[in-house]
Formats: C-alpha cells, structure tokens, sequence
C-alpha cells in the first residue's frame, strides 16, 4: 500500500458507520467474482469516499512491463493487443487501479478507438486503450451511474459479463481482458438503474445519513481534521489501514479454499427460491460472497451465518418486479426463510462445520477482534480511540455493532414489504376501483356539477393520502398497467439528441446517415471513406511518396449519425370538480404511471401539472425517478373551480424552466379537461376565451399538444375541440386514454 495514496485519500478505516457499505467492499475485494457493489443512497453520505478509500488496500500488482493492458505475468492473456507475452518477461510492480468513468464519457473514451493521428500521417491502424484497458485487474467506479448514458452502460454490460471488451470500429478489430470490480453509486432521486445494469451488481447497500447527533458531529469532525491535515490524519488510521489490508491479503489468499458444503448451498437455493428472484445469478452471487466472508472471518468453510450476510446484501434489488416497486429486503422474512430452510435441511451432520483457520494464527485481526481493523466489533472501540458516540476509528456503528468483519444484523435499517407483500403502493395488488363515484364524492352527488370554492365540491381530498377510496384509483390503475403494455410514442420531427431511446434525433451516437463538411479532431465522429474520398485525388500534387496518405484538414469529413432521443411528456390534468373526479383521475392516474414505466425504460421525463379552485400547481416536478413520481400521484388534490387558463400557462412557465435547463430535450403536452373554465386569467375576462389565448401560446412556442377531451353525460358542450384547435394540437376522448391507447394516441399526432 503506498504511503502517498493513503495521504491522498480519505483512510477506509476512518469511515464512520455504513457498515454494510464497507462490508460489501471488502467482500467484493476478497473474492472479485461477487460481481461489483452499486450503493444507493442520498446525496453527501459519503458514497464516493468510501469507494475511493477502498483502492488504497488493494495488494499492488505485477503486470508485464511495457504492457498497456496490466496483463498478469504469471498467466498473461493470450490474445492481449501488446503480446503475445512469454513466460519470464520482465515484470514490474504497481498498485491496483481505481479508474473512474464520468457520466458523460464518450463511447471511443470507454473502449478506446483507432489512434487517428498515426493513421492519417503513417497510415498505420495503430488502437489507442481506453478505460476499460485501464481497470483491468483494478476498480473501475462509476458515479452516478443511474444517469450514465445507454450506448455506454450495453458496453459495461458486455464487458462485465464476458472479462472482455471487444472493439469493432473504424476499421479496428481488438478485444482484451477487461476483469474489473465494478462499483457504482446512485442517488434514486435522480432515476433509477436499468434491469440489465442493477441485475449486473453481485451486492448492492442502501446508505443513508445518521439521524443521531453525536455520529453526525464525529463525522464532520473527522473530514475537517482530514482537509486542515490530510497527511498527518491519515498517520492516525495508518495502523488500522495496514491491519485492514493484511487481513484483506490473508482472505484473499484463503478464499480459493473455502468449502461451501452441500448443505449451505441448498440453503442458498432456498432462500433464492423463496424469495422468487429471476435466473440464477442470485444463487452464484450468495455462494461467491458467503464465501469470501468466511475467508474474511477466518473460517474453512461456509456457515449459516456467512448465507444470511452474503443474501442480506445481493437480494434486496432483485426482488423488484417492477420499477414501482420499492427495493429493500425485510430481516424477517430472511430469518423466516432462513429457519425453514433449516427444517428442509434436518439435522446438520457435517463433521466440519467450518471454523477458523487453525493455521490462521490471527484470523480475526491483531487483537482477535473481527473488525477492519482487529477491534471487537461489539465494544465499539478501534485503534485511536472511542469517539463520543462509541464510534471507533474504525467506522463501527454509535453502539459498537456491525463492523464490517461482523456477521449478525446489528443496526439495520427498517423493514421493508416481505415477498408476499401486497401492491407496491400499499393496496391490495389486484384492488379494482368502482366508479360509481368520484374520490371523496358522497353518494348521489352530480359529478357534473361545478360548485363554487365554498361549495362541497371545494374540498381536500387526497386519493391514496389517508387510504381512503382514492387509494384504489391510483392502485387500480397501477395493477391494470402491470399487465398492460405502453407503445412506443414518438414526439414528430428530427430532434437534437438528448439521450434516450425514443425519438428520432441527431446524436453523437447511432447509425451513420450521411457525412458532412467540417473537421473533427475525434476519431469516433470521422467519416473515413468521404475524408480518404475527399484526399485522394490531390495525392500526386501532394508529393506523396510513401505509404501514408497526406490528409490536409480541408479533406476531413464528418459522419453525421441519426439515434433516439428522450422526451419530456408532461401531463396538465383539471382536477376541478367540474368532472366526473373518479373516472377522470383513474384514467390520468394509470396514463402517467404507465407512461412513468415507459420512461423509466426509455429515458425519458415525465411531470404533471394539475389546476383547481383558484390556481395551478406543479405536482410532479419533470423527473425520472418512479419512486417520487408514485408518491405525488398518492396525494393529488381535487375539487372546487376550474382555472383552465392559469393551468395551460403555469404549464408553459414550467416548459420555459425545462428548456433552458435541457434545451434538447423536446416536450409534448397531454392536457386533460372538458374544456369548460370558470375563473378568468385576469379581473373581468372570459374564462374560456382566456383559456383558447393560453393554448395558442403553447403553439406559438413549437409544442406540440395533445388534448384529451374529459366531457361526459348527456349533454355536452364541446368547448375541448376548439382548445385543441386553438393549441394547434390534437383532439381525442377519454374513453381513448386508457393504458393500452395512450402511446398510440400521442403517436398519431405526428402527422399534425
């Protein structure tokens, strides 16, 4: 471990708390096959820290000299773009690598590219690595890595699942090893992970900020001590950090090893059936991990208590069926699992249980501890110290439980819905709403009435709030969508790209559509037959004599690529009482949830804006996040008068925001009304003439609308048809807005 990288980087033994987050670490260093950590959390919990801090106690390696792709001289890849290597070549030694993607890395930055310069002045197909070479045998961490762009996560995704990165592109054809400990961190807020991605994690950890005030003020006390003097803090951990990596070398050494007796292993397929996880990667993901805990516990063999550890971190994010479905795993039901698993099994009769290494002569640390750093986890006390909460050094927790060497379920966090929990909104999965009424509408009342803002039709009434009747619109809708499909809907014209895999748009990815004037300086926006077209005729005038071709920069040409791009939909909805409430919000409630679902598979934003009594509210800010998305449709307000007018321009202002903060991503407007109005824009208007002038607005500003018309009972005033007209959009019924006919209905307005 180098001295100068620990001064550097904050000690992974002077992380306080996130004992699951350290143990999922160093699991995944002891035994790389577990397959990466992704640690979700809110922002400022220390996430990258962590991560960071792990890479100075990884082993330094051997690698080849000269060798670009760190290839391991003891079993060099046979197909390595700088070998063949031989047996007995120089070596050198260098510490392990933690190379860090960015969010917004370019693809020929992942898996490297043709080295442009020597093929245009040598005319050699010379490939220059990319990060992918670089992580090789190291930690490649991505953060943020829910916002990381498609085209680069299908890469990640063939990389991690075959130890290899295949290059095909500008003519060059390479493929080296490319094993890696993949870590990436998340905040949900922000959107969620893709299934192949999050599937593609062996563990993963929720983290979260201490609510306790002593942990917090040794938290902030230790990061200010670290940035006044980060040498002479990191001498503090120095002892715990050299006890870490010693033991972390030990384990790594023992892990091949370890037996995971047949017993376990039918736990393990137990449990992963019991909790009715996808595949088989679950099954190999436990045994891996409970492997590497016991070798980093000193045990022989794999145990119970190794199951439970390695099941608690690699199934919570496997358990989701749905992006509306929280992640997390309920101790309970674990431990339920785990004692009937023991009833199949009968009577354990292994004469090896497995214990420690009787020729570990310290398998639990310097002191026979079991934590990072050789403390006993229980009696919260590390090398330097106990901090005023009991917080070692070390990281323990305020009650000295759960380090990362420990193995019971100390200080976890709450229970989350079992396997056989209901819907994940809290209902009942297969609840279906009548509608007979509108939320909250005492019976008999005239859903077509439109009382005033006094009026019983004024009043706060909150579907899915208090668990009332509203909750069974909204999970009505939900279960209805879980066994429906949302087609795919496209918002018309050539969009600029922002990145998504919906619209037609110009990106810097894609197939190649035509090449165009105008130089580039990167390999992966050349268009090589027009730019080696374009030079060709001047090569005699040039004075070419050799092999090279001599481009001038006049000759490049670039390739102009066609992709898809995400979209931002966002939904204007009357939650006035002037409608028949009920009907109306289970047909917005299941739209936007399916549409949420579509979005969360293609990239896109979706927000709600909804308008009653006297004004208009952004209910669901533009986002990407399901989870938040769920949780506004839960306490939508209804009743009282309808500001039709006030609802179409507070749409406008928050489109207005939107483009300017992402001024490529194109909007669509999906405004739900009966087009009646009852509050003016401005003192002495006319509510509906104030209303058609807000909607030109939208058109005057290029957004396209689609306008779904609510109106229902005998008589109907068909005031939808000329907003519609007036937004220059298109007009439909609700009886069209259902989960099957959304995408098709705004698909249709392409040729508007």
């Amino acid at each position: 471990m180098s001295a100068a990288v620990t001064s550097l980087r904050f000690p992974f033994s002077a992380v306080v708390g996130h004992d699951d987050l350290r143990l999922a670490l160093l699991l995944n260093a002891v035994h790389p096959g577990v397959g990466g950590v992704l640690v979700r959390g809110e922002k400022g919990t220390a996430k990258s820290t962590a991560v960071r801090a792990l890479a100075a106690l990884l082993p330094d390696l051997d690698v080849v000299e000269g060798c670009r792709f760190g290839c391991d001289p003891a079993a060099p890849d046979t197909g390595c773009p700088d070998g063949p290597h031989l047996l007995g070549e120089p070596s050198a030694r260098r510490p392990a690598r933690l190379v860090e993607l960015p969010v917004g890395a370019t693809e020929d930055r992942l898996v490297g590219s043709l080295d442009l310069e020597r093929a245009l002045s040598e005319g050699r197909r010379a490939y220059q690595p990319g990060l992918l070479a670089d992580a090789h045998r190291g930690v490649l961490y991505v953060d943020e890595v829910n916002l990381l762009h498609d085209h680069l996560v299908d890469l990640l995704l063939d990389a991690a699942a075959m130890g290899r990165a295949h290059v095909e592109r500008d003519g060059v054809s390479v493929a080296h090893a490319a094993r890696f400990l993949l870590v990436g961190t998340m905040n949900p807020e922000e959107g969620e992970l893709r299934p192949q991605l999050l599937d593609r994690f062996g563990l993963t950890v929720e983290v979260r900020a201490s609510r306790d005030v002593d942990t917090r003020v040794e938290v902030t006390r230790r990061r200010l001590a670290f940035e006044d003097d980060p040498a002479g803090f990191a001498a503090r951990f120095a002892d715990a950090e050299t006890d870490t990596a010693t033991r972390l070398r030990a384990a790594r050494e023992r892990v091949a090893a370890v037996r995971l007796p047949d017993r376990e292993l039918r736990r393990i397929a137990f449990v992963c059936a019991r909790f009715d996880v996808d595949g088989m990667r679950a099954d190999l993901v436990i045994s891996r991990a409970a492997a590497a805990h016991a070798a980093w516990e000193g045990r022989t063999a794999v145990v119970e208590d190794d199951v439970r550890v390695a099941a608690r971190l690699a199934l919570p994010h496997r358990r989701r069926r749905d992006p509306f479905d929280e992640p997390g795993i309920d101790e309970k039901d674990l431990e339920e699992a785990l004692r009937d698993a023991e009833d199949q099994l009968g009577p354990d009769d292994d004469p090896d249980p497995g214990g420690p290494d009787p020729d570990d002569p310290d398998p639990g640390g310097p002191d026979g501890g079991s934590g990072p750093d050789g403390s006993d986890p229980h009696d919260g006390s590390g090398s330097d110290g106990e901090g005023p909460d009991g917080t070692g050094p070390d990281g323990t927790g305020p009650d000295g439980a759960g380090s990362p060497g420990g193995s019971g379920p100390h200080d976890r966090r709450g229970p989350q819905d079992g396997p056989d929990r209901p819907g994940a909104d809290g209902g009942p999965a297969g609840d279906e709403p009548s509608h007979d009424a509108g939320p909250g509408d005492p019976a008999g009342t005239d859903p077509q009435q439109d009382p005033g803002p006094d009026g019983p039709g004024d009043t706060d009434r909150r579907p899915g709030g208090d668990g009332g009747p509203g909750n069974a619109v909204v999970v009505g809708a939900a279960a209805r969508l879980r066994r429906a499909t949302i087609r795919k809907f496209a918002v018309p014209g050539l969009g600029a790209g922002a990145p998504g895999r919906r619209s037609r748009a110009r990106t810097e990815t894609g197939r190649v559509v035509r090449p165009t004037d105008g130089g580039t300086t990167r390999a992966a926006d050349l268009h090589l037959p027009a730019t080696v077209l374009a030079a060709a005729p001047h090569q005699a005038q040039r004075g070419r004599s050799g092999p090279g071709l001599l481009v001038q920069r006049g000759d490049l040409r670039r390739a102009e690529r066609e992709g898809r791009e995400g979209n931002l939909v966002l939904f204007v909805v009357d939650a006035s009482g002037s409608m028949a409430a009920r009907k109306r919000m289970t047909a917005v409630s299941g739209a936007v949830l399916g549409l949420l679902r579509d979005a969360y598979q293609r990239r896109d934003k979706v927000g709600l804006v909804t308008f009653r009594a006297r004004a208009a509210e952004l209910t669901l800010p533009p986002t990407s996040s399901v989870p938040t998305a769920q949780q506004r449709l839960a306490t939508l307000r209804t009743g009282g008068r309808t500001p039709l007018a006030e609802g179409i321009l507070r749409a406008r202002s928050v489109l207005a925001a939107e483009r300017r903060r992402d001024p490529r991503r194109r909007p669509l407007v999906v405004l739900l009304t009966d087009g009646r109005a009852t509050v003016p824009a401005r003192p002495g208007g006319d509510p509906v003439a104030d209303a058609r002038r807000a909607a030109g607005l939208l058109a005057d500003d290029g957004v396209h609308t689609v306008v779904v018309d609510c109106e229902s009972g005998h008589v109907r005033l068909g005031l939808a048809g000329p907003l519609a007209a007036s937004a220059g959009g298109e007009l439909v019924t609700l009886d069209e807005l259902t989960a099957e006919s959304v995408g098709d209905l705004v698909r249709s307005a392409r040729a508007a």
